[in-house]
């Protein structure tokens, strides 16, 4: 059976316990993400499982699941889990700060029928985060637990003052977590559609003259992103140069390419 690509599983989150053990992380264990390429701003984590041959303590492995110091000296971590039946082979603390952007990637670790199936705990997360994956926003809420396909393309803003850390897992595929993905769908929320700012940008082109005759006349293509870019920066609509090279490559090219016609 192929995996949807996300799912709220119906299962009890212990937050008060989560975040107590979260308060109790030092400053400075956070590290800064490894794919430095894919992000704009604070994007750091906190490794508390992660594989033994892994590059860093953040980044993916084939080992055998090694327990950091936060995750072993904090038996809160371990409490607010032991009624899931998971086989952890990651568990990290992912920090976005305020105004923080991940850009449009996949995770190619993630594809495929044996591959590990990643879980996301919100923890600390304001409205403004927004976070998008095959073109649809996820509405996840602080103290839920989602699966997510990152095999397909997704990316994260953080439009808020505060910052945004989740509880990221990768767990081997079981039989329970088939059966709380499969029974999350039905009450799953329902992906929002369209309304990031480079959407908007785009909607506010096809009915600005102005605008779209500035954007016909390039026909390069970088700078005709830097000139979009710009465009919808003056318009308090703000996008990276990624976001828009991705959007070109995964659909986009057409209604780029009626603005040069």
């Amino acid at each position: 059976m192929t995996a949807p690509a996300f799912s709220r599983l119906p299962v009890t989150v212990n937050l008060p316990l989560l975040l107590q053990a979260l308060a109790a992380i030092d400053e400075d264990r956070w590290q800064g993400h490894f794919n430095s390429a894919y992000y704009s701003g604070d994007w750091s984590g906190v490794a508390l499982i992660s594989p033994s041959d892994a590059l860093t303590e953040l980044s993916p492995g084939q080992g055998q699941p090694l327990r950091r110091a936060p995750w072993s000296d904090d038996q809160r971590w371990h409490e607010a889990l032991r009624d899931w039946s998971l086989d952890i082979v990651s568990a990290r603390l992912l920090r976005l700060g305020p105004g923080g952007r991940i850009h449009e990637h996949r995770d190619y670790d993630l594809d495929g029928p044996d591959a590990d199936l990643r879980l996301h705990v919100p923890l600390l997360s304001a409205p403004e985060v927004d976070f998008w994956l095959d073109g649809q926003r996820i509405p996840m809420s602080v103290g839920e637990c989602w699966f997510l396909d990152l095999s397909r393309p997704h990316r994260v803003e953080n439009r808020s003052a505060q910052p945004r850390i989740h509880l990221v897992l990768d767990c081997r595929p079981g039989p329970w977590l088939a059966r709380q993905i499969a029974d999350g769908l039905p009450t799953t929320p329902e992906a929002g559609v369209g309304q990031s700012d480079l959407v908007r940008f785009q909607q506010r082109v096809e009915t600005d003259p102005h605008l779209a005759r500035t954007l016909q006349g390039l026909h390069d293509v970088d700078a005709f992103i830097e000139s979009a870019v710009a465009l919808g920066a003056g318009q308090g609509l703000h996008f990276t140069r990624e976001e828009l090279r991705a959007a070109m490559r995964n659909g986009l090219r057409q209604w780029s390419e009626q603005w040069k016609a």
